[in-house]
C-alpha cells in the first residue's frame, strides 16, 4: 500500500515549504517538496490533499483509560483505539485499573492482544505497582516486564502508592532495569470525601474540598524516593501551582522525575462546578485560575514535560446523577489536540513544534516506544498525524468514537483539528472517519 501526503507543512521545518510525502509499507519512503513528482497521486493508493496543514509525528498519550476487560459498559479497546486515532494518536498506554486488574502477565498480555486485534494504534498496556491496586504488596513487576506484553510502566492510577517502603522498592526496581513508576500523587487522608478542590469556590458551595497540598506533599516524597534509588519517577496528572513547584526543585538537582498534565487541567477551572454538571468532576479536580496558569507556564518551559489525556470515559448514568454520587473522570483523547492548541499556543505560550515535542516526541521517548514519535524523514517509521491548525468545529458527544459522551468540551468550538492519521503505513483515520482493517 502507498499512502502520499500532499502538500502538507512540518512545523519544526516549516522554512521548507509544502512537502509531498511518500509512505509505502510500515515507513516514510520519500519527502519531497510538493509538485515535484506530478505523477505521484496517480500510483498511489490513498491520497490525502491537505495543502497547508501541519504534518507531524503521531501523538502518543502515557495515560489512557481503555475500560476493557471488565468494563466495556464504559469503553473498550476498539472504542478508545478508534477515538485515538481520531484524535491523531499512534499510541496509547493502557492504565492498569481494569477488572481484573492488570498485575500479572496474564491481564497485560491479553490487553496488548486486544489492541493488536484493534489495529488502530499501538496498546501498551501499563502494570500495577501493587497486587490488585490495594497498596499492600508489590504486583509481579518482573513478571509483566518479562510477558509477551514487556511492559516498562508500571502505576496505581486512580489509588496513590500511601506507603513509602512499597513506593521505594518498586522505584529501586525500576533503576535496576530501566522501568517507569507512575504515581497517582495524592495523600488519601487530607481527601477522603472531597468532592472538588478547597478554596474560595468550595466554600461558596458548601462542598467538601480536595487541598492542593494533598498532590504536592507525596511528590515531595517521591522525588526524594527517586533521588535515593535512581529509579524513574513520572508524576500523573499534574493540576497544582505548589506540585509545579515541587517538580522544579527536584529537576534543578538532576532528580530521574518526568511529570505529565492532561489537556482539561491546562483550561478548565473549579467555578465550573458551580453548574452541578457532574461532567466536571474529575480527580485530581479542577483547579483554580492560578494552578492553572502555573501548569500552563510549566509546560512551556519543559518542568512538565508532556500532555496526557487521562481518557476516562464512564456511562450516562454514571455522570447523570447528582454531584456527590457521580464517577469521576473525563474523555480526552479526540479533545486533546484542540486544547492543547488553545491553552499554548493560541495564548502565545508554546509553538506548534513545541507542542509536537510535548504530546508525540517526548511521551514517546518516556514510554520507551522507538517507533513513534519521530522525525518526519524518509526512513523513518510511518506513525503519522496530518492537523489543520485553523479549522473551526464543535464538539457533537454524539459524533465521538467512544462508547461514553463525558466530554466537559460538549457543543463548544474548538479549532484545530486532526484531518488524518497514518499507523504503520496504513490510514487510520480520514475524512471524519476511523478506518478500521
Amino acid at each position: 500500500m502507498t499512502v502520499v501526503l500532499i502538500g502538507v507543512v512540518d512545523p519544526s521545518n516549516i522554512d521548507v515549504g509544502a512537502q509531498d510525502i511518500v509512505i509505502e509499507e510500515s515507513m516514510i519512503a520519500a519527502v519531497m517538496p510538493t509538485g515535484t513528482n506530478p505523477a505521484l497521486a496517480a500510483a498511489a493508493s490513498t491520497v490525502v490533499r491537505a495543502p497547508g496543514s501541519f504534518v507531524m509525528p503521531a501523538f502518543v498519550d502515557l495515560h489512557t483509560h481503555l475500560r476493557e476487560p471488565g468494563r466495556t459498559q464504559s469503553e473498550d479497546t476498539v472504542t478508545a483505539s478508534a477515538g485515538a486515532a481520531a484524535g491523531g494518536y499512534s499510541a496509547v498506554f493502557g492504565m492498569a485499573n481494569t477488572e481484573p486488574v492488570a498485575d500479572c502477565a496474564q491481564v497485560v498480555e491479553a490487553v496488548a492482544q486486544r489492541g493488536r486485534d484493534a489495529g488502530l494504534v499501538h496498546v501498551s498496556p501499563v502494570g500495577a505497582i501493587t497486587q490488585g491496586l490495594q497498596g499492600l504488596a508489590l504486583a509481579d513487576l518482573g513478571g509483566m516486564a518479562a510477558s509477551a506484553a514487556a511492559v516498562r510502566m508500571f502505576s496505581d492510577d486512580g489509588h496513590c502508592v500511601d506507603s513509602a517502603a512499597i513506593m521505594r522498592s518498586a522505584l529501586q526496581l525500576a533503576a535496576t532495569h530501566g522501568w517507569v513508576i507512575a504515581q497517582h500523587s495524592q495523600e488519601g487522608t487530607m481527601t477522603a470525601g472531597a468532592q472538588m478542590n478547597e478554596g474560595e469556590v468550595s466554600r461558596q458551595l458548601g462542598m467538601p474540598g480536595w487541598p492542593g497540598v494533598a498532590e504536592a506533599v507525596i511528590i515531595a516524597r517521591d522525588v526524594l524516593l527517586a533521588a535515593d534509588t535512581g529509579g524513574r519517577l513520572h508524576v500523573c496528572h499534574v493540576s497544582t501551582a505548589a506540585a509545579v513547584d515541587v517538580l522544579r526543585w527536584a529537576k534543578s538537582r538532576g532528580v530521574n522525575v518526568t511529570a505529565e498534565v492532561t489537556p482539561h487541567h491546562l483550561l478548565l477551572t473549579d467555578d465550573l462546578v458551580g453548574t452541578g454538571d457532574a461532567v466536571f468532576k474529575v480527580n485530581p479536580p479542577l483547579r483554580t485560575r492560578s494552578d492553572v496558569q502555573a501548569v500552563r507556564e510549566a509546560l512551556a518551559d519543559g518542568t512538565i514535560d508532556v500532555v496526557a489525556t487521562d481518557h476516562a470515559p464512564h456511562p450516562d448514568d454514571a455522570k447523570c446523577c447528582g454531584w456527590t454520587d457521580a464517577a469521576m473522570g473525563m474523555l480526552g483523547l479526540q479533545t486533546a489536540l484542540p486544547v492543547v492548541a488553545e491553552s499554548m499556543v493560541a495564548s502565545g505560550l508554546m509553538t506548534w513544534e513545541q507542542l509536537v515535542a510535548r504530546m508525540s516526541i517526548t511521551p514517546a521517548r518516556i514510554g520507551g516506544l522507538s517507533r513513534h514519535g519521530q522525525t518526519i524523514a524518509a526512513g523513518a517509521p510511518a506513525n503519522v498525524t496530518v492537523v489543520d491548525p485553523d479549522a473551526a468545529w464543535v464538539v457533537d458527544p454524539a459524533t465521538l468514537e467512544s462508547k461514553s459522551a463525558n466530554t466537559p468540551f460538549a457543543h463548544r468550538s474548538m479549532h484545530g483539528q486532526v484531518v488524518a492519521t497514518v499507523f504503520e503505513g496504513r490510514l487510520t483515520y480520514a475524512e471524519g472517519k476511523v478506518r478500521k482493517p
